[in-house]
């Protein structure tokens, strides 16, 4: 077959298909070119999803009018200085977006340079060319974009919704808006509601953009993150283990202002917070990477959204490591979501009792106050020896036990109550001021046998004994396992495992760390590894499944944290089952010394499966809930 050159239009679509992915992608490369042209305010507007209108105006520097032939012509571009690719300090650099969208599409550009009497404007449809004229505008540059992939039908069957392409399209200008937030940005058009984040004024810009764009909510439970490394620095905000959710829609990573979507950063925040969360759920974290430009490589994608670091490791390390030191210092804070929770679901079931009830004659069934007393068909009959004097016990009552009051048994419909659902033995204790100016205040009451309630200075502290106690417990475990090697035992004879040749290299470069967690192993020729030695602690385990595991793991992470994840697995597991159960009652200097030992515990605001241990309710909300404020 006969080699050919291939014309111009046909290599234009040829990289449209690579960077004009959908709507979304050219937004992306027309709001990052606004920014590189130092625009203060950057406007967009769609219509249909993007497929018949996209508009991005700016007040950026403008271009000339040679500025401006160029710009629409392939690897032209103002963003590269002495051809060095390795020194990239700008969104764009390649010069392909302007041309590969006016392939596919009909592209209308004005644009003001400041030096310049009036506006030049230019048009591209489908790839042919359209004179230079004169326009009318002030500074800055307005690109439109109409009819996308008009010239290539068949891409149009493979674009969702206009519903969906608007949401991507949104997802795109956050992002873009959170790395920025000294620059406006407005979306409107007619596929939408209009939204807008005017410039971040004030010492803390960013943080204001946050609560902008992912609402006050996270500011409130977030963790700041500022730490750094051999000319690598990670600053930004961290989310609460106990604020988290059910997608990684809300993980946004920067690196040199650039948002990118990187499986090694993914990695090490699925790392950071694998002893605190579980595995169906996501933190939500904004973070900001910055390092010199030539130690990263931007141009390994074609949409710009995968990186490569020179050390990787050295990035990780700083990402797992910065976070886990947040988490640590946050100590036994817990969401603020999780009281606002409770209070919506008290004020739920309020509404539901506010409902007028039925009189005593009412249908059995109806509506009202349910219970016992809504199911009967008339009053209760109050029988004359119903307050005879209670039956008390001639021996002492042990432990936390209560005498049954068969006053209360003998009536219809309370029977119920002859069993307590609480313990206030601690409430006869006069309440010490002291303990109630603690974090978590002064243990009051134990309610059926699950949970402590402790007063505080302005409020109430709810605590579940059962998540509180299996943290300190695993806590306790992995500092037993840090303060020594693991304990390892050794095979009578090695374990081979056969892998592909790559694999086994893989796992032999990393025999060292592998060590460190009690796992040792060594070459055994191309293509195999003899493991001689394993955790003690895991016992009779697949040695060929993990090894194989561990093996998957580091050709896609380039980590090696399965099996620390095993031992933290293992640990997790007797600290579930060596802690205080759920129905055991206690007494009032066992509730106590729980609540201090959370207060002294790193991570002890949520339990080793990512659930809050304990719920705050404010003095001033509980007396809204009965009408008092």
């Amino acid at each position: 077959m006969k080699v050919r050159q291939l014309g111009e239009q046909v290599i234009n679509q040829i990289a449209a298909g690579e960077v004009i992915e959908r709507p979304a992608s050219v937004i992306k490369e027309l709001v990052e070119n606004a920014v590189d042209a130092g625009a203060k305010q950057v406007e967009i507007v769609t219509a249909a999803g993007g497929k018949t209108l996209m508009r991005v105006g700016d007040d950026g520097e403008g271009m000339r009018r040679e500025d401006l032939q160029l710009a629409i012509r392939r690897h032209c571009t103002s963003k590269i200085s002495d051809d060095d690719l390795f020194d990239i300090r700008t969104l764009g650099f390649r010069g392909e977006a302007l041309p590969s969208i006016g392939s596919v599409a009909r592209l209308a550009i004005q644009t003001r340079h400041k030096d310049e009497d009036h506006a030049w404007a230019i048009a591209v449809e489908g790839g042919r060319e359209q004179p230079l004229v004169p326009a009318a505008r002030t500074k800055g540059t307005q690109v439109e974009v109409r009819d996308l992939f008009f010239a290539t039908p068949a891409r149009l069957k493979f674009l969702k919704s206009d519903r969906a392409e608007a949401a991507a399209i949104t997802e795109i200008v956050k992002r873009i808006a959170l790395a920025y937030p000294e620059i406006g940005f407005s979306l409107g058009g007619a596929d939408r509601q209009s939204q807008s984040w005017p410039a971040a004024r004030g010492s803390e810009p960013h943080l204001a953009r946050i609560a902008q764009i992912l609402g006050q909510d996270f500011v409130d439970n977030a963790m700041e993150i500022d730490a750094g490394r051999e000319g690598v620095r990670l600053t930004g905000f961290a989310g609460l283990p106990t604020h988290h959710r059910g997608n990684a829609q809300n993980q946004f990573f920067f690196v040199n202002g650039r948002p990118v979507k990187d499986k090694l950063l993914l990695s090490g925040l699925r790392g950071a917070y694998a002893d605190v969360l579980a595995r169906d759920r996501h933190p939500v974290v904004v973070l900001f990477i910055d390092l010199d430009p030539t130690l990263v490589d931007v141009n390994v994608h074609p949409a710009k959204a995968d990186v490569r670091f020179r050390d990787s490791q050295l990035v990780r390390g700083l990402l797992v490591g910065a976070i886990k030191h947040a988490l640590v210092q946050s100590g036994h804070r817990s969401s603020t979501s999780n009281a606002a929770v409770a209070l919506d679901a008290i004020r739920a079931q309020s509404a539901g009792f506010a409902q007028p009830g039925p009189t005593p004659s009412a249908p059995a069934g109806s509506g009202g106050y349910g219970g016992s007393y809504a199911r009967t068909s008339a009053a209760p009959h109050w029988a004359p020896d119903a307050f005879s004097p209670l039956q008390m016990e001639s021996t002492p009552a042990t432990g936390f036990a209560e005498a049954p009051q068969p006053a209360f048994e003998r009536q219809n419909g309370f029977a119920d109550f002859a069993r307590p659902s609480a313990d206030a033995r601690a409430n006869d204790v006069p309440v010490e001021t002291e303990k109630t100016r603690l974090p978590l205040g002064a243990a009051r009451a134990q309610v059926h046998e699950t949970y402590i309630i402790a007063q505080t200075e302005d409020g109430v502290v709810i605590v579940d004994q059962h998540a509180a106690h299996e943290r300190l417990v695993y806590e306790r475990l992995k500092e037993a396992l840090a303060r020594k090697d693991v304990a390892r035992q050794i095979l009578l004879i090695p374990e081979i495992v056969e892998l592909p040749e790559e694999d086994a290299i893989r796992l032999a470069d990393r025999a060292e760390d592998l060590e460190k967690v009690g796992l040792s192993l060594e070459a055994f020729g191309p293509g195999a590894i003899a493991v001689r030695e394993t955790p003690a602690i895991l016992g009779d385990m697949d040695i060929q499944g993990m090894v194989r595991n561990l093996a998957d793991e580091l050709a896609e992470w380039d980590t090696a944290e399965g099996l620390k994840e095993k031992l933290d697995h293992v640990a997790a597991t007797m600290a579930c089952h060596g802690s205080v159960r759920a129905g055991r009652r206690m007494r009032p200097e066992e509730m106590d010394a729980l609540l201090r030992d959370m207060e002294a515990t790193p991570l002890s605001g949520q339990c080793n499966h990512g659930r809050p241990t304990w719920v705050e309710l404010k003095l001033g909300d509980i007396e809204k809930l009965f009408g008092r404020k």
